[in-house]
């Protein structure tokens, strides 16, 4: 029978979905997850397509995500998951404690963000407590959001992003780390006219007609990172 309605009453095991690039975050998260009886690592993911399609197939309560990752990131992986599953809980796993990665992440659906320094016990209060319905946030990003919230309104600028639709974003992150509108195409199963009418279209909206531009915009706006 599938579990629905989760709460911490309800299930017995909270089955955790693990999104992160490095195998090494993976390994060790699931290493001090697993030895807690109320939860359950249903299975990892190196990159947020790969995070979607898994939740589609193994329908997790929580999802454990990291916001830098290649193909597709944190945030934008979050929006798509919290569009189609609305009971599946995400928890930001970050090692940036930046005002845009962290409002950027709530405002996608995520209910909780962590930094990669936390405490396992910590970890494993977050996931309870938004698997409960509840929010968290650490310490430090909550630190940050206190000082930085009023510096974030005054950078209108970046709110261009939220003019740029979910492909678009895609197809921004996808340029800025260099991959050509042949490549994005094969990627996204479109024609390479599409993905060059999207590039029109991004630009337009952001008023950026060069790459090199584009590549700050985003690293910027929190599309993408320096890694």
């Amino acid at each position: 029978m599938q579990k629905s309605g989760l709460t911490q009453s309800s299930v017995s095991t909270i089955r955790v979905l693990l999104a992160d690039d490095h195998a090494f975050i993976r390994q060790c998260l699931r290493g001090q997850l697993e030895k807690r009886e109320d939860i359950e690592i249903i299975g990892e993911a190196k990159d947020g397509r790969i995070a979607v399609e898994l939740v589609r197939k193994l329908l997790p309560d929580v999802v454990i995500m990291d916001v830098s990752m290649p193909n597709l990131n944190g945030i934008e992986a979050t929006r798509h998951i919290r569009s189609e599953f609305k009971h599946v809980k995400i928890i930001a796993l970050s090692c940036y404690c930046d005002i845009v990665y962290i409002t950027g992440m709530f405002k996608a659906g995520a209910s909780a963000y962590m930094l990669k320094d936390c405490t396992s016990d910590e970890l494993v209060k977050s996931i309870r407590t938004v698997v409960r319905g509840g929010t968290y946030l650490c310490p430090k990003a909550n630190q940050t959001v206190i000082s930085d919230y009023k510096n974030l309104l005054t950078k209108k600028k970046y709110n261009l992003l939220d003019k740029l639709s979910v492909r678009e974003r895609e197809v921004l992150q996808l340029l800025t780390e260099g991959k050509s509108a042949k490549q994005i195409a094969l990627e996204l199963h479109v024609s390479v006219k599409a993905i060059e009418s999207n590039r029109r279209r991004i630009m337009e909206k952001l008023d950026v007609y060069s790459i090199p531009k584009l590549v700050k915009f985003a690293i910027l706006g929190g599309i993408t990172s320096l890694e």
